[in-house]
């Protein structure tokens, strides 16, 4: 707290997320009339393709195969896990089978704490950007697979490995499960989710069995049965397929909701060339992999106001600050102890989406036009002016190509908030 002038506190931001109608597709209406009808309507949502988005059918098509890839690494994952706990090494004993089944089931208890922790701790990451989540879910499941794959060679260390293992394909579960229920409401743009949910399901079971068939006669081959350097020689080669074709079908999504990484694209747009680009030109723009700290210029979002002014408590530069961002939501100040581009943005009891997007805009804006040799607190005042005069445009060309500015997925961080008193 500053004197009598602020009143610092935490506040959580709130956020929800509905499903709205996609536009400005490229992809036009899929010819399936050669396709049995039965098959048609046992695999697809009934009236396709006016009842779902138009990136649904492309991205299931790709999902597809991804899936038969995930299980038959899972199949030869399993043969590892197996051997590891005796069988087909075990004498025939009840005591071995025992032994086996405790092991074996020791190591699902504690990976589960994995989707506990995840499902309690980030719950509110993946409305904002499902792509991404869904895509390290992989990752870190391939990770977990390797520890079950090295149990095969240190057998006494199963439990150890196995529920490592478990463990990161628990935390896996937790980023995949809550990020697909994001992306099948996207699909069901008619309000049918719980037909599209089905027919995912008719598409991952039939996935599973064709993947469990092709890892069954992959371990049918005697050569790869007894070695274990060509059973992991060909699990990586599966699993690079997995996620090449797990990154090509997140790829072809197209959201109409505005998140960070978006907004960063529209944004840099609209300062530099006065437009904004459609949906589908934007989602390919989008960076699916990158972390919101490594995109230039760097925002850093619910900074304390003492380390914006600098570590100080100077009321002169504070009152200068509140003057200046009187109208606005946030306080936002340009880090001027780092050579390279760096904005600090606090935000104040009652700000939106809405201000965390004006935000991005003054940054952009800084960004491009920032002299280094004139007063800081003039290039400010000159962003808010810039932003006043074109923000409106901004918005109205946002609705013009098909992007849903009633969610706008900027989420306020509950870190810090400021409630201004008289100065």
């Amino acid at each position: 707290m500053l004197g009598d002038d602020l009143q610092i506190r935490a506040f959580l931001g709130k956020h929800v997320s509905t499903s709205n109608e996609f536009q400005d597709s490229h992809l036009s209406d899929p010819n399936l009339s050669w396709l049995p009808g039965i098959l048609k309507d046992f695999i697809l949502p009934a009236g396709l393709p006016g009842s779902v988005s138009d990136d649904y059918l492309q991205y299931m098509l790709l999902q597809f195969p991804t899936n038969v890839t995930g299980w038959i690494c899972h199949t030869l994952v399993t043969s590892s896990l197996l051997k590891a706990v005796g069988v087909g090494s075990f004498s025939g004993t009840s005591a071995a089978a025992s032994a086996a089944a405790i092991r074996w089931v020791s190591k699902d208890g504690i990976g589960a704490v994995g989707r506990l922790f995840i499902g309690g701790r980030f719950g509110n990451l993946f409305d904002d950007d499902p792509k991404q989540w869904r895509m390290y879910a992989d990752f870190i499941g391939s990770a977990g697979s390797i520890f079950d794959l090295t149990t095969q060679v240190y057998p006494a260390y199963f439990l150890p490995l196995a529920s490592l293992g478990n463990l990161a394909k628990a935390v896996a579960r937790g980023l995949k499960d809550p990020s697909f229920r994001v992306i099948q409401n996207h699909f069901a743009i008619s309000g049918n989710l719980g037909e599209v949910a089905a027919k995912e399901e008719v598409w991952e079971v039939t996935a599973q069995l064709l993947g469990l068939y092709l890892g069954i006669l992959i371990l049918d081959t005697p050569d790869l049965v007894k070695s274990y350097p060509v059973l992991v020689s060909t699990w990586g080669s599966m699993r690079l397929l997995h996620l090449w074709l797990r990154y090509l079908s997140l790829s072809a999504l197209r959201f109409n909701t505005i998140n960070l990484k978006r907004a960063r694209v529209l944004v840099k747009s609209h300062v530099l060339h006065s437009r904004v680009p459609g949906c589908n030109e934007c989602n390919r723009e989008e960076n699916i992999l990158s972390w919101q700290r490594f995109i230039r210029p760097r925002i850093i979002f619910g900074v304390a106001m003492e380390e914006i002014l600098g570590g100080g408590r100077s009321i002169s530069m504070l009152r200068t600050l509140l003057r200046i961002y009187a109208r606005e939501k946030y306080i936002l100040m340009v880090n001027q102890q780092r050579k390279d581009f760096e904005v600090f943005v606090s935000f104040k009891a009652g700000a939106t989406s809405i201000s965390v997007l004006r935000s991005v805009w003054q940054t952009y804006w800084l960004h491009e036009n920032l002299n280094v040799s004139e007063n800081i607190f003039d290039q400010l005042v000159k962003s808010l002016s810039e932003m006043d005069d074109r923000f409106k445009e901004f918005i109205q060309q946002l609705d013009n190509a098909g992007w849903d500015t009633h969610q706008i997925n900027l989420r306020v961080p509950k870190e810090i908030s400021i409630d201004e008193c008289h100065v």
